[in-house]
């Protein structure tokens, strides 16, 4: 059963060294995120989980072991995160990143730890992604999720500053379900804006919202910001029960 939730986004800018010597006076946006981030990851640790799941986008659904590790070397800076081989995506390298960042020793033999990596392939359909959420949820008595995703990012493609109304409200309208907890609507998020739109997080909240089921969780939007054109949602969903 889900007990608790974050949502965060995956830019690799967020791990110091992507940043170079700029990591001493990041953006002001960008530390607006990771903070954020911090105060997201360390609600859901606090919440006596059984089993942690982090789930994020990929090129296919998989899941890994907690020894899977992922490398930032595309984005040009020589960083592992995690003991194993390098096979995570983007996605769940930062996911891990956050978590041990948060303190959190991710370290138990595949099948046997209390986290679990789960890929969810970019491109599934709503179902599939709310199937596979109330899954997880189901694979312990009390079950936390890390949702990893980044929302618009049409922007940064276009002039800087531009203005993108379409993305806009697309972004402003998950920031809503997100802070309401309405699985429901996140859940009938179409596919086709995902490319239209460059939206990299849908699958990951469509998992989520699968995990939420019927429960009663109250939700927070923690932060939302776009320092490189990007969208970047914070948010944390707990039990409004044990509030």
């Amino acid at each position: 059963m889900l007990i608790a939730a974050a949502v965060c986004p995956h830019p690799p800018l967020l791990v110091p060294e992507v940043l170079g010597a700029a990591a001493a006076d990041p953006p002001a946006g960008l530390r607006q995120v990771l903070a954020a981030c911090d105060q997201a990851v360390k609600a859901v640790l606090a919440a006596d989980l059984d089993l942690l799941v982090v789930v994020g986008g990929g090129p296919e659904t998989a899941e890994f072991g907690a020894s899977a590790a992922g490398s930032l070397a595309p984005y040009g800076v020589p960083v592992t995160v995690g003991p194993g081989e390098p096979v995570l995506p983007l996605s769940l390298t930062v996911g891990r990143w956050l978590l041990e960042r948060a303190g959190l020793a991710i370290c138990a033999p595949p099948g046997e730890g209390s986290v679990v990596l789960q890929a969810v392939r970019r491109d599934a359909s709503p179902p599939q992604c709310r199937r596979l959420g109330e899954t997880l949820a189901g694979r312990a008595p009390r079950v936390g999720v890390l949702a990893m995703g980044d929302a618009c990012a049409r922007r940064a493609q276009a002039a800087p500053g531009a203005p993108d109304p379409q993305a806009q409200e697309y972004d402003d309208e998950v920031a809503e379900a997100l802070a309401a907890v309405d699985a429901r609507w996140l859940g009938s998020l179409s596919p086709a804006l995902d490319g239209e739109l460059a939206v990299a997080g849908r699958a990951a909240w469509q998992v989520l919202a699968g995990a939420a089921g019927g429960g009663q969780l109250q939700g927070r939007l923690l932060c939302m910001a776009a320092p490189f054109e990007v969208t970047y949602l914070v948010a944390v969903w707990e039990d409004s029960r044990q509030r």
